[in-house]
């Protein structure tokens, strides 16, 4: 087997706000908005909105009803610590760190090296708008 994702669904705290900022975020990332699916699942107390992308499958879920005061936090067990999407180049990284800043994602740190991980790790770590950590990176050593 490979190790590749085939999709990802992420719990986030408020769907009428996540939904408008990954309706902007993920055709950054090259997800088609028109093939956006939509559905509430009222008997597993559920709304789920499904990006589709010919590589992953992404979507964002309501919590249930008991957790939906709990706060973020990446640090809980069992939490989402970030996600990171591949870059094809730094310029690219580049690109989407300011198109990231249009439609209002809460940088963390700028694009930049982080010798510490690699000596040509370069990437750019924002948050959506509820706290959910992301980075997208690009570095040289996987092209070899």
């Amino acid at each position: 087997m490979k190790p590749i994702i085939d999709h990802i669904q992420i719990t986030v705290k408020d769907m009428s706000i996540a939904v408008p900022f990954y309706d902007k975020f993920l055709p950054l990332l090259g997800f088609d908005i028109k093939k956006r699916v939509n559905a509430v699942i009222e008997e597993h107390d559920f709304h789920v909105v499904d990006y589709s992308h010919p590589l992953l499958g992404f979507a964002i879920t309501s919590p249930r009803t008991a957790y939906a005061d709990d706060t973020i936090c990446r640090r809980k067990p069992g939490a989402l610590h970030h996600l990171a999407f591949k870059a094809e180049s730094r310029a690219e990284v580049d690109l989407l760190y300011t198109q990231l800043v249009e439609i209002g994602a809460v940088i963390v740190t700028k694009p930049k090296l982080y010798p510490e991980y690699s000596p040509v790790y370069y990437a750019v770590f924002f948050k959506d708008i509820e706290g959910i950590k992301y980075e997208i990176v690009y570095d040289q050593q996987d092209e070899k």
